[in-house]
C-alpha cells in the first residue's frame, strides 16, 4: 500500500518583529532627549562643572574683592579723620580755641591710621572649605535664578511672536523657533556625568580618639572645625622631615610636624585644628607619653627640621587638656595685624573697667583692670618696660577716679603723659616722701572704710579717688624707699592705693626682698632665664613661661620689646602666652595728656587727708632720742601735707592751696601755743589769742572763720582735745597738726 507524501510545510516565525511608527519612534526620541536635557540640566544647577580648584579660585577672588573694599573704606575714614583735623587746625590759627579738640581729633587719625595699616599689612589667606562652599552655594542660588527668570521671560516674547504671525509678519516666531530649537540640540544630546575631583585629605583612621573624631563635612575629609586630623598612625613608611615652607595644605601642615617630631623623638601623636594664619601656622598637638614640656625642651632642634627662625616654635601648653598644647610654627611678625589703642577721653573710665593694653600671639585682646591690684613688670634694658608702663597710664589716666603717680630715680618714667600726672617725683626725697604719704593715706583709710560706708573695700569716685602708683627703675631706689614700697604692697590694696612697679630682674637682688611670686600680677618680658622663674614659679619654664627666649631691642631693631608672658590678669586664666603690648606714638601721647590736664585732675579726698592725722607713723621713720630725750637720728623723711608734696615735686597746687593769710595764720597759731608752753587750745582760746597777738590782722576773726582758714590750710577740722579749760572733751587744733603744715 502506497505510503502518502503530505506535502512539505514552510515553518511559520514565532516572533514577528513589527516596525514601530514614525510618531512612536519620535516619541521615544523626544522621552531620550528629555532625560539628557534633565540631567544636563541638573549638573548645571548643581555646578558640577566647576571643579574644586575653579572654586577656591573665585572664592579667593571674593575675598580679595571684600578686602580691597575694606581697604577702600578705611582709607576714606583716614580722608576724613585728616580733613577734620586740618578744618579744626584752621580754626585754631584764626583765633578760634579748640584746645582738647586738636587732640581728639589727633588721636582720632592715629586710630584710623593705623587700622588702615593693618589692614594693608594683612594678606589675604587662601579660602577656607566654608568659604569654597559658600561660593558654590551661591553659583547655585544664581544659577537657580537664571532658570527661573528665563522661563518666565519666554512666555511675553512667545506672545509677541504669535501676535507678529498673526499680522502676517511672521519672522520673529520663526527666530524664536530656531532659537529653541538650537538650544533644544544643545541641552538634549547624550550626557554623562563628571566625575568629582578627589578629596584634598585621607579619612582619619578609626583608631583616633573619640574627642578629635567629626562627622565627615564631604566625602574623604575628617575635621574638626575648619581644621583636618591627622594621626601618626597615617605616615607613610620611609617619609622624611621636610620644611615648613614645602607645606601647603593643612595635611601637609600635619604630617611636617609628626614627622620633625619622629625624627627628634618627640612623641607627638596627633595634630589637629590646623588653621593658617599670616604669620605662619598654628595646631594642636598632642603627645603619647609625657607632657609637651618635650616640645619645649626640642624647640631648637624643631626649628632647624622646619628651617625656621629662632624662636619660632613657640608651644604653648594647655592646662585643660594636659597631654596638648597649641603649637605656633612662626615665619612673620604674629603682631603685624595687631590693632592700635582706641581712643580715650578725659574721664571717660573708671578704675574698675578693664581696658585693652596689648593683643596675644592668636589674636586676643589682653584687657585688664588695675583697681586693687599691685603690679611687677620684669624686663631687661631694651624690653620695653617705658612702652608698657605708658601703655598701662594711658588708661588710668582716661579715669574719671583715679590719681595717677610718677616715681622713676633714674629715667624719665612716664615721660610723654607727664601732663596727665598729678606727682612726678625723681629725686630720692621725692619719692620717698610720695610713699610714705600714701602708705600713711591706706592706713588711714582702713580705719575709716566703715564710717563712709564702703564695707570691706575702699569705693573708688570723683569724690574718693584712688591712686595708682607707677615706680620704673625700682632697683635704682634707695633702701628706704624700697620697704616703704614693700609695706605698701602689703596694705594698699583694699584702700585702692595700687603699685605697679617695673624692674630689670625678678630676683632677689634687683627687688630688695623676694616678694616677685606674691604680688598678684606679675609679667615677664625678655630678660635672663633665672627672671622667668623668680617670678612664674621654679617649674615655670617647663609650663611654658618663654619670657628668656623673647630679644630685646637695639639702637636699630626694636626685635621683642614690649612683648611678655603674664599671671594674675582680672578675670582671666594663667596661661603661658604671648603678648605684645600696644606701643603708642609719643606725639598721641602728648596730645592726651594735654587734653586729660585741660580736663581737670584729681586730689585725694579731704576724708582721707584728715583721717591720715590719726595714723602713727612707721617706726623706721620716726626720729631716735638718746636716753636724755635729745635727737640721737633725725627722722630720715617727713610726713609732708598733701600741699607740701605738691610744692617738693613742684606740682600744680590744689585748688584749695592755702592764701598767704592762712599760711601767716598757722605760722602765728604755732608760735602762741609754743609761747604759751601748750600743745593744744580750744577753737574759741586760739582766736582769742590771735586777736589779742595782731588786732590788726586778726580783729575780724571768729572761731568759725578760724576754722574756714585752718580746713583751707590742710589742718581738717576741730579735733578732740581731752580735758582742757575746765570741760571734759572740748574740740580745737593741736600744735603738732598744724607744725606739720609750715
Amino acid at each position: 500500500m502506497a505510503t502518502e507524501v503530505q506535502p512539505e510545510t514552510q515553518p511559520q516565525p514565532t516572533d514577528i518583529v513589527v516596525e514601530p511608527s514614525r510618531t512612536t519612534r519620535a516619541r521615544e526620541a523626544f522621552k531620550e532627549q528629555r532625560a539628557h536635557a534633565s540631567a544636563r540640566v541638573k549638573d548645571w544647577l548643581a555646578t558640577h562643572d566647576l571643579d574644586d580648584s575653579e572654586i577656591m579660585q573665585l572664592a579667593e577672588e571674593r575675598k580679595q574683592r571684600k578686602q580691597n573694599h575694606r581697604i577702600a573704606q578705611q582709607s576714606r575714614a583716614v580722608a576724613e579723620a585728616h580733613g577734620h583735623l586740618a578744618h579744626a587746625r584752621a580754626q585754631a590759627d584764626d583765633g578760634v580755641r579748640a584746645g582738647g579738640n586738636l587732640a581728639a581729633l589727633g588721636g582720632r587719625v592715629a586710630t584710623e591710621e593705623a587700622k588702615l595699616a593693618a589692614l594693608q599689612g594683612t594678606p589675604v589667606l587662601p579660602p577656607t572649605d566654608r568659604e569654597a562652599n559658600s561660593v558654590r552655594h551661591s553659583k547655585k542660588a544664581a544659577r537657580a535664578g537664571i532658570v527661573a527668570a528665563g522661563g518666565i521671560a519666554t512666555l511675553p516674547a512667545t506672545g509677541a511672536a504669535i501676535e507678529h504671525a498673526a499680522n502676517g509678519q511672521p519672522l520673529l516666531l520663526a527666530v524664536l523657533g530656531a532659537a529653541a530649537g538650537y538650544g533644544w540640540y544643545l541641552v538634549s544630546r547624550p550626557f554623562t556625568a563628571r566625575q568629582g575631583g578627589g578629596a584634598p585629605f585621607g579619612m582619619a583612621p578609626v583608631s583616633l580618639p573619640a574627642t578629635f573624631l567629626a562627622d565627615p563635612t564631604q566625602a574623604g575629609v575628617t575635621s574638626v572645625g575648619s581644621s583636618v586630623v591627622m594621626n601618626v598612625e597615617q605616615l607613610a613608611d620611609g617619609a622624611k622631615p621636610f620644611p615648613l615652607r614645602n607645606a601647603r595644605t593643612p595635611e601637609q601642615l600635619a604630617e611636617c610636624v609628626l614627622l620633625a617630631a619622629r625624627a627628634e623623638s618627640v612623641p607627638i601623636v596627633e595634630v589637629s585644628e590646623v588653621v593658617r594664619q599670616p604669620w605662619g601656622w598654628q595646631c594642636v598637638v598632642r603627645v603619647g607619653e609625657g607632657t609637651p614640656e618635650a616640645i619645649i625642651e626640642k624647640s631648637g632642634d624643631l626649628e632647624t627640621k622646619f628651617d625656621l627662625p629662632t624662636n619660632g616654635v613657640r608651644p604653648q601648653p594647655l592646662k585643660v587638656r594636659r597631654a596638648c598644647a597649641v603649637l605656633r610654627l612662626v615665619e612673620g611678625d604674629p603682631f603685624a595685624s595687631a590693632p592700635g589703642l582706641p581712643y580715650r577721653a578725659p574721664k571717660s573710665l573708671s578704675i574698675t573697667d578693664q581696658f585693652r593694653i596689648g593683643t596675644s600671639v592668636g589674636g586676643d585682646p589682653l584687657e585688664l583692670s588695675l583697681a586693687g591690684v599691685m603690679g611687677l613688670w620684669v624686663a631687661a634694658s631694651g624690653g620695653g618696660k617705658t612702652g608698657i608702663l605708658q601703655a598701662l597710664a594711658e588708661g588710668t589716666t582716661a579715669c574719671r577716679d583715679n590719681i595717677t603717680i610718677d616715681l622713676d630715680p633714674h629715667g624719665d618714667g612716664l615721660e610723654d603723659l607727664g601732663d596727665a600726672v598729678r606727682i612726678t617725683a625723681r629725686t630720692n626725697e621725692q619719692i620717698e616722701a610720695v610713699l610714705l604719704f600714701f602708705l600713711v593715706m591706706s592706713k588711714a583709710r582702713a580705719r575709716m572704710r566703715a564710717k563712709l560706708g564702703m564695707g570691706k573695700k575702699w569705693k573708688a569716685s570723683p569724690e574718693h579717688p584712688a591712686v595708682t602708683i607707677f615706680f620704673d627703675e625700682f632697683p635704682k631706689a634707695t633702701e628706704l624707699a624700697k620697704r616703704l614700697a614693700f609695706d605698701l604692697l602689703l596694705v594698699g590694696r583694699k584702700e585702692l592705693i595700687e603699685l605697679e612697679i617695673a624692674s630689670q630682674g625678678g630676683q632677689k637682688g634687683y627687688l630688695g626682698e623676694n616678694f616677685a611670686q606674691m604680688v598678684a600680677l606679675k609679667a615677664v618680658g625678655p630678660c635672663k632665664v633665672g627672671d622667668t622663674r623668680a617670678v612664674f614659679g621654679d617649674g615655670s619654664v617647663k609650663e611654658g613661661y618663654l619670657s628668656h627666649k623673647l630679644s630685646p631691642a637695639t639702637a636699630t631693631d626694636p626685635k621683642d620689646a614690649g612683648h611678655i608672658f603674664i599671671q594674675g590678669v582680672p578675670g582671666k586664666g594663667d596661661e603661658p602666652i604671648e603678648y605684645a603690648i600696644h606701643e603708642v606714638p609719643s606725639a598721641t601721647l602728648r596730645k592726651l595728656a594735654e587734653e586729660r590736664l585741660e580736663a581737670g585732675l584729681l586730689d585725694p579726698d579731704q576724708d582721707s587727708l584728715d583721717a591720715m592725722r590719726g595714723v602713727d607713723l612707721p617706726e623706721y621713720v620716726e626720729p631716735e632720742y638718746d636716753k636724755d630725750d635729745n635727737i640721737k637720728k633725725p627722722a630720715p623723711v617727713q610726713l609732708l601735707t598733701w600741699e607740701q608734696l605738691l610744692r617738693l615735686c613742684d606740682a600744680q597746687p590744689s585748688a584749695g592751696t592755702p592764701t598767704d593769710t592762712a599760711t601767716a595764720l598757722i605760722a602765728d597759731a604755732v608760735d602762741l601755743m609754743d609761747k604759751a608752753g601748750v600743745d593744744r587750745m580750744r577753737s574759741e582760746t586760739l582766736t582769742d589769742s590771735l586777736v589779742d597777738f595782731s588786732p590788726d590782722m586778726y580783729g575780724d576773726l571768729t572761731p568759725d572763720s578760724l576754722k574756714a582758714l585752718l580746713r583751707e590750710a590742710g589742718a581738717g577740722g576741730p579735733v578732740s582735745l581731752g580735758p582742757l579749760d575746765g570741760l571734759a572733751n572740748p574740740r580745737g587744733f593741736k600744735r603738732e597738726a598744724l607744725a606739720r603744715l609750715m
